[in-house]
């Protein structure tokens, strides 16, 4: 077990009023608060109903405390928990005390950051805590969840052992080079090292959906003024989040809402229209709405079906960025008597009637490679998509080395360093600030 010496404590519920309010301590000198608070120590994780005292015995609350020794507890140390009223005042003044009693104040995350220290939990079961805390989506919950009891980690462990096995094949070859067996020469180097890649490649688009599901995407709708942009946004949400008039530029701020399709959030962005403009105020809005371009994950293009594409719209796409994806759409499909013969490769809608919507929404998740299915997926990050692409260079690299030039050490070298390199994700190799990085972006409290 991690020997800190530490004793730590934090409100371990959410800020503001509450029927419930939950103080948590983990350390070594857990029972002693206990004894101090409560004047007794509880049974393991038995209820005791009490009151909560101070430093110097007046009563601040009553409530039920619970303790849990270790390493049988969340973090592996000796955790005691006091639930008492949930009023801002009445948290202080029991979290005080908790620290006139030798406690120290909790960084965020720490709690969490014990229990991986402590082995509770690896690194990606500790993210996924915080992953299921922010959860935007019924579907992020439960891929939240998956990771929290395992999944991830089981299939990164599974490759591990595959990496493990294959590297006592091939270091086996470098002990006995002496005796003249070249065990490069059997196939089964070569067919252990394609079996990898293909799992590498699963787990990574596993992990890219689940990134997906935590993260969502970054969609902008741009387009010039007047051209259904706002009905757009308000179809797409189900309500009148937009101002809309027949008066073009009507929207001169970025306009935000969000939506859940099929499960993946997405982060909606409405615009001003892009044109020309004398207006400061407008002009202002312009340049914000190519800030929200830049950072888009995804372009809605909504051009005004009844005037065609201008000189406006491909000046806009001139200006968008070579990398992001664009769908063009043409609204107020409502409004013509005929589709325009050279409109290939767009989609056309009615932002009024709601007619092409669905055929938008299933553009969108082909567009962003999200197959809407998200049973069986776990919550990714990117460092995780990170960790996955650097491995399977490293083991591309041991097969190139193993097909062009039989270097035995140069086979085992690349090998290492994609083991090394998956580890990461789980934390079997994890530098200090990477963990500061990971943790400090907890609850206080958890």
């Amino acid at each position: 077990m991690h020997r800190n010496l530490d004793t730590i404590a934090a409100i371990a519920t959410a800020p503001g009023r509450g029927g419930v309010g939950i103080v948590r301590v983990s350390g070594p000198h857990a029972a002693e608060v206990a004894r101090c608070c409560l004047g007794r120590l509880p049974s393991p994780r038995q209820a005791l109903y009490g009151p909560f005292m101070d430093a110097q015995g007046e009563v601040i609350d009553d409530g039920i405390a619970l303790y849990f020794p270790g390493p049988h507890s969340y973090t592996g140390e000796d955790v005691l928990e006091l639930q008492g009223h949930g009023g801002p005042v009445v948290m202080d003044l029991l979290l005080g005390a908790c620290l006139a009693m030798g406690c120290r104040m909790a960084r965020a995350g720490e709690f969490t950051e014990r229990a991986f220290l402590n082995d509770r939990m690896d690194l990606t079961q500790a993210e996924a805590v915080a992953d299921l805390i922010d959860a935007g989506s019924a579907a992020a919950v439960r891929s939240a969840r998956r990771s929290l009891d395992g999944g991830f980690s089981r299939q990164v462990n599974l490759i591990l052992s595959a990496l493990t096995e294959l590297r006592v094949f091939v270091e086996a070859d470098l002990d006995f080079s002496e005796e003249e067996l070249d065990l490069l020469a059997e196939g089964d180097i070569q067919y252990r090292i394609e079996s990898l890649l293909d799992q590498l490649a699963t787990l990574t688009e596993q992990a890219r959906q689940g990134n997906l599901l935590r993260e969502g995407a970054h969609l902008v709708i741009a387009g010039r003024p007047n051209a259904g942009k706002s009905s757009l946004l308000n179809r797409l949400v189900d309500r009148e989040a937009a101002i809309v008039t027949a008066v073009p530029g009507t929207t001169r701020d970025v306009l935000r809402e969000h939506l859940s399709l099929d499960g993946l959030p997405l982060h909606l962005v409405d615009t001003a229209g892009l044109r020309q403009s004398d207006d400061p105020v407008e002009q202002e809005g312009i340049r914000r709405a190519w800030a929200e371009i830049e950072r888009a994950d995804l372009v809605l293009l909504v051009v005004d079906a009844t005037q065609g594409e201008g000189e406006e719209e491909k000046e806009i796409r001139r200006r968008l960025p070579p990398r992001l994806p664009v769908i063009t759409v043409y609204n107020k499909l409502d409004q013509l008597t005929q589709l325009p013969a050279d409109a290939s490769d767009v989609l056309f809608i009615s932002a009024r009637t709601g007619e092409g919507i669905s055929t938008l929404r299933e553009a969108l998740k082909a567009q962003l490679h999200y197959n809407g299915h998200p049973e069986g997926l776990f919550t990714a990050r990117r460092r995780h998509l990170d960790a996955l692409a650097r491995t399977r260079d490293h083991v591309q690299a041991a097969n190139d080395q193993l097909i062009i030039t039989r270097a035995t050490e140069l086979i085992a070298e690349e090998l290492r360093l994609a083991q090394e390199t998956l580890g990461e994700i789980t934390g079997r190799v994890s530098a200090d600030d990477l963990l500061g990085e990971i943790f400090s972006a907890f609850c206080i409290g958890k």
